[in-house]
């Protein structure tokens, strides 16, 4: 139901040389659109409650948790840090459940006469309304009443809590209105399918700090990091109760005033947004449509003069648009990206790791090589048919690979090196780097006759199937076996690795950094050049299987 359709909308007019008036009517407004979605349907409402009860009942056991760190010597350090991931959700929860909340889409207003400073207000108190902001406002308080001692503490708690509060809601809405034709366009589908990354990414750093926590036995491991976020908004309101109770009256003052500071920018960027949102033209007008094809012509052009010339720079071109502008293609490069720094860079921060765990970030990015047709689904077509002969499919499976290096060959060194750098280790640096690209070079050669020997369909009508019905042993044999031969072709790279730190060789590891580049680079090479004739005889057979889904 929209905005439009509520039987209120009518009492804006009136109201809109009025702030209180208008407040009162955004208020009526969020508690129509609430009472409204709940009648549609039994199911709706039985969730709804069960929502707001399993909330409330989280919500209660935080603050009996909280309550009990009072007077714990470090509980301040929690607390800060609390608030801080409780505004990091309200800044990136919009982003990837615009639906939950229609008042999220402020263009819905856009045709009503209304100012954009009195709207600001009038929708901030509407946006109080729901149980997410009463969640925070309970964690908010039990924050507060962790650290509270003393008379002086009372006076900030009783500022510094509603203001935390307004202060996460006003930085949701600043992000959501900044964002609403983003979230309304095929881009905000992007946002979508890798809202799943970021909860797995979240979940293994909460799993690492977990971990963290138990090894060093309290909470004194957090203090560092909490000297930090104590003076970043709103954690900083929290922060300045603890400066009270300790007597640090002129610190605590200062991190108040951080974060009324903070809520007047974000209600300045919010009615700057408002204002564009409601009088900028958008890429449904003419004008702007023109521009941006303009834009893009441009920016086309830029790329091509850095490309070679021929089918080869076509190629690399198309790829990347692919990267940049294909749903499933982005979410598959940003998970391989994220997973590749996550995995040696956590071990190594814990210690257990190796500089050789960077080999990791080249395997997970190669895998992006495997399928390179089905990736193109059944627009595979129009690329058949300019092959119509070997040379002609290597020069299009040597153009992929160069696009997949423009990402993957800085991002593997930058990876490798700053495990190096977090372990100390720079003695076996150029071995690591030398291994890592061996690694990637294999998994090019194996990741083309993969796709020429065992092409699969990607479906597209589906966020979260990656392989058409009846293609999955396809897609096990592609990737699973092509990781096991790319792990054989390195081989050769790896006794040689092992043997030097059995001699006690170190000094000569760095051989291993100009032999792992060439023999990568020989590899993939032989690879493309094996699965070219390939390819071009099997063309009627590919075009079926990606064209499947």
């Amino acid at each position: 139901m929209s905005v439009l359709d509520t039987p209120v909308t009518s009492a804006a007019r009136p109201a809109a040389g009025g702030g209180e008036r208008l407040v009162r009517v955004f208020v009526r407004l969020k508690l129509t659109l609430l009472r409204n979605g709940l009648r549609q349907s039994s199911g709706r409402r039985v969730a709804y409650i069960s929502s707001v009860v399993l909330t409330l009942l989280f919500a209660a056991g935080q603050i009996v948790a909280l309550a009990a760190l009072r007077g714990h010597a470090h509980a301040g350090s929690l607390t800060v840090l609390l608030a801080g991931v409780l505004a990091l959700g309200w800044a990136v929860m919009p982003l990837f459940f615009p639906s939950g909340d229609e008042t999220l889409d402020p263009s819905r207003l856009v045709m009503l006469p209304l100012r954009p400073r009195p709207l600001v207000g009038a929708l901030l108190v509407a946006s109080l309304v729901g149980f997410g902001p009463l969640f925070t406002l309970c964690l908010a308080a039990g924050s507060a009443f962790a650290v509270t001692h003393g008379a002086a503490a009372v006076v900030c708690a009783v500022v510094a809590v509603p203001l935390t509060l307004v202060v996460c809601v006003a930085l949701a809405r600043a992000v959501a209105t900044a964002n609403t034709r983003l979230l309304s366009s095929r881009k905000g589908r992007d946002l979508a399918l890798l809202s799943g990354l970021v909860v797995a990414v979240g979940i293994q750093v909460v799993n690492f700090g977990a971990q963290r926590l138990g090894r060093s036995g309290g909470l004194a491991a957090l203090d560092p990091a909490a000297e930090v976020v104590r003076w970043l908004p709103p954690a900083s309101a929290i922060g300045a109760v603890d400066s009270a109770a300790q007597g640090s009256y002129g610190r605590a003052v200062a991190q108040l005033l951080l974060s009324v500071a903070a809520l007047g920018a974000l209600l300045w960027l919010w009615q700057r947004s408002l204002v564009k949102l409601m009088t900028a033209p958008d890429g449904s007008t003419l004008g702007a449509a023109e521009a941006a094809r303009e834009k893009s012509g441009r920016g086309g052009s830029r790329l091509s003069a850095l490309l070679p010339e021929g089918r080869t720079g076509t190629v690399i071109q198309r790829s990347l648009r692919y990267v940049a502008r294909d749903p499933k293609t982005k979410a598959a490069w940003v998970t391989a990206l994220a997973i590749g720094l996550i995995v040696p860079l956590l071990n190594a921060v814990q210690g257990t790791g190796s500089v050789y765990f960077a080999c990791f970030a080249a395997g997970m990015l190669g895998i992006q090589m495997y399928n390179q047709f089905g990736q193109d689904t059944s627009a595979f077509w129009m690329v058949a048919l300019t092959i119509s002969s070997t040379r002609d499919a290597y020069l299009e499976l040597r153009g992929r690979a160069a696009a997949l290096l423009v990402i993957t060959l800085p991002y593997t060194v930058l990876v490798t090196v700053v495990t190096a750098a977090v372990l100390g280790d720079w003695e076996k640096l150029p071995s690591a780097i030398g291994l890592s690209l061996a690694l990637l070079g294999a998994m090019l050669a194996t990741g083309a006759l993969a796709s020429a020997n065992f092409p699969y369909s990607i479906p597209q009508d589906s966020g979260f199937k990656n392989v058409a019905p009846g293609q999955a042993g396809l897609a096990w044999i592609s990737i699973f076996g092509g990781m096991v031969s790319a792990a054989l072709l390195c081989a050769p790279l790896i006794v040689a690795t092992i043997w030097l730190h059995l001699v006690d060789a170190e000094n000569w590891m760095w051989v291993l950094l100009p032999a792992g580049s060439a023999y990568g680079a020989l590899v993939a090479w032989a690879g493309l050049r094996l699965a070219a004739p390939r390819t071009a005889n099997r063309l009627p057979e590919i075009l079926a299987a990606v064209s499947k889904g």
